[in-house]
């Protein structure tokens, strides 16, 4: 009976402080132990990554394979995972992955970074032990396995500027042998398609071509959803698009609203090479990359967004304001969904214990970054600034003297808030860790001040055992604060570096008015687009939506401050309708009235 009447005093008492419930969230890039690379280690380079995502369903529970991972990660509710170490494993990982549950007896897996290897099967992923098969198949670089409901197994692969997207049929009960059946199905249009074309923003100045790879099937009314990347892994732009055929072997039909994933804009860019999975009560989820490519172009994250079908079969993913926190997919009605919780930290004034360096890089071709070091600056109390750590660019980073406990952050928010949760997103600076190692953690703890002066630890960490290079942290329950402190105890590598410490929530002030003067104009080239708008007071940017009617605005591009954007992703045939809202840490505007453009 104690324990009751204890339980219930609590229950009183957190409802009497006015103590409300917080929802169970999620934040892209998805806050798992990525590992660090083997590739690119020959040369000296360290950093992690985590790419090309297949994920599948299987009794109930869930497993993610990425590339060149060293294992793969198990999980029961799609946000917490739990990375499994096989007992037997492709020796540099596992490239471009691919894995499919049959009929919930047996999940298969393949995947080689050269290109060719048996496929492994198990009926227990969480145990770590694998059987191949006795057979080789070859060609399958950026592959994907199907089977279909009769028993048929397929092979999609392609990973090039040049040759399309090819499927082979396999026999299943003769080792995966192929039966001779192949078929190329499909290849980029860039002519036609502007989100096809390489390039950061889909522009390059010399090569034209973009690439297509990262097959994947997903069958929904009986109906083939044979899903590609393009153009490139590293750029912005990266996206997947569908075709749609009656059977596995096509013939397929350009879906009129691609891409389907697509985040071109805000923090962390890119929805491509990915895969589509059923979750147990029938909501579809899609896993896809991002790009990050600061140290490497292959440095890379996971992002997960909810994907729908609609009236006319039309597969889309909602990217909404794509890395803020999104409802969990428990949550009964809007799982997936933006769930209200805005930023706070943006452009906030930073102070740093100290500062090694302070590198501000971007993408703009292929083979180049544009990097600048910034130089050292203190403010009129002698204390070391930095504009790196609150400017919502994973590419600029921060890289502390020390990895010690004398290392420490401050950011003095522009305005203060109601603090709901933090994400941490640490940077690789010449680590020194270049595979798969147990026992790295991240120890920190981090306080809040509504004055600078009186401050409260919210978190505590200064004895996790956790790997957590974006760390996303949910409070409790929400506090009020302008003043952030983070405190560093000990980060793996040789270098304590953060490229973004990001503060969610809600403002105490009032979201902005409406956008005026939105206006599009499409260019000679019907593949692009100038938007411009009248700058709004108190946003800190916005949010232009999009799509192939009024009611299927699917694509979105978020941005930061600017009151203007070119666009050249479009499709060269297709009518479209643009709207935009203004953003600010209290919320977002109404959408302006829809424009259409043919």
């Amino acid at each position: 009976m104690k324990r009751t009447f204890a339980a219930l005093f609590i229950i009183i008492s957190f409802s009497a402080l006015g103590q409300e419930p917080v929802p169970q969230t999620y934040c892209n890039p998805l806050d798992i132990d990525y590992t660090y690379m083997v590739y690119n280690s020959s040369r000296n380079i360290s950093y992690r990554s985590g790419a090309d995502p297949a994920v599948i369903e299987f009794r109930g529970e869930y497993s993610m394979f990425v590339t060149r991972s060293f294992g793969y990660w198990h999980s029961t509710d799609l946000v917490n995972w739990q990375f499994i170490k096989p007992a037997q494993w492709f020796f540099e990982g596992s490239n471009a992955p691919t894995a499919f549950n049959y009929k919930d007896s047996v999940v298969y897996f393949a995947g080689d970074p050269a290109g060719y290897g048996s496929i492994l099967y198990t009926d227990d992923p969480k145990s770590g032990k694998w059987t191949p098969t006795a057979s080789i198949t070859n060609n399958i670089q950026d592959s994907e396995l199907f089977i279909d409901d009769d028993g048929k197994a397929y092979l999609y692969w392609g990973s090039s500027n040049v040759h399309p997207i090819r499927v082979k049929e396999l026999n299943k009960n003769d080792r995966f042998l192929e039966t001779g059946v192949q078929k190329e199905l499909i290849n980029l249009v860039e002519e036609e398609h502007g989100w096809e074309r390489f390039g950061e923003n889909n522009f390059h100045p010399t090569l034209k071509e973009g690439y297509m790879e990262g097959a994947s099937m997903t069958k929904h009314d009986d109906k083939y959803y044979l899903q590609y990347a393009a153009p490139g892994t590293q750029f912005n732009v990266y996206a997947d698009g569908v075709y749609i055929g009656e059977t596995p072997l096509g013939p397929f039909t350009y879906m009129k609203n691609n891409p389907m994933s697509f985040k071109p804009g805000g923090f962390t860019n890119g929805a491509g090479h990915g895969v589509t999975v059923k979750q147990t009560n029938g909501q579809y989820w899609h896993f896809a990359t991002m790009a990050l490519a600061s140290n490497s172009h292959w440095e890379r994250r996971v992002c997960m967004f909810p994907t729908y079908f609609d009236d006319e079969g039309l597969m889309h993913s909602d990217t909404h304001y794509g890395d803020y926190p999104r409802f969990a997919p428990s949550h009964p009605t809007k799982a997936g969904q933006h769930n209200g919780w805005m930023l706070l930290s943006y452009k906030g004034k930073t102070t740093v214990s100290s500062s090694q360096m302070q590198i501000r890089k971007s993408t703009s071709t292929d083979d180049d970054y544009e990097i600048s070091e910034m130089p050292l600056v203190r403010n009129r109390e002698g204390e070391i600034t930095s504009e790196l750590l609150t400017d919502e660019s994973p590419k600029s980073y921060w890289v502390a003297e020390a990895n010690d406990d004398k290392q420490w952050v401050e950011i003095e928010m522009v305005n203060p808030g109601k603090i709901y949760a933090f994400q941490l997103n640490y940077h690789d600076h010449e680590s020194g860790i270049y595979t798969r190692v147990d026992g790295l953690r991240h120890r920190f703890t981090i306080e809040v001040s509504e004055d600078g002066e009186t401050w409260q630890t919210v978190v505590d960490r200064s004895n996790s055992w956790k790997d957590t290079p974006n760390a996303y942290i949910v409070l409790s329950h929400p506090v009020n604060g302008k003043f952030i402190r983070y405190n560093n105890i000990e980060v793996p590598g040789a270098n304590l570096a953060m490229s973004e410490i990001r503060v969610f929530g809600l403002g105490l002030g009032e979201k902005p008015a409406q956008v005026k003067g939105f206006k599009v104009n499409r260019e000679s080239d019907r593949r692009d687009a100038t938007f411009s708008w009248n700058p709004v007071k108190g946003a800190q940017g916005y949010n232009i939506r999009w799509g192939i009617a009024p009611d299927k605005l699917y694509q979105s591009w978020l941005i930061y401050e600017d009151d203007e954007l070119l666009m050249r992703n479009l499709d060269k045939n297709t009518t479209y309708y643009f709207t935009i809202e203004a953003f600010n840490e209290n919320g977002i505007s109404a959408q302006t009235e829809i424009i259409e453009i043919e």
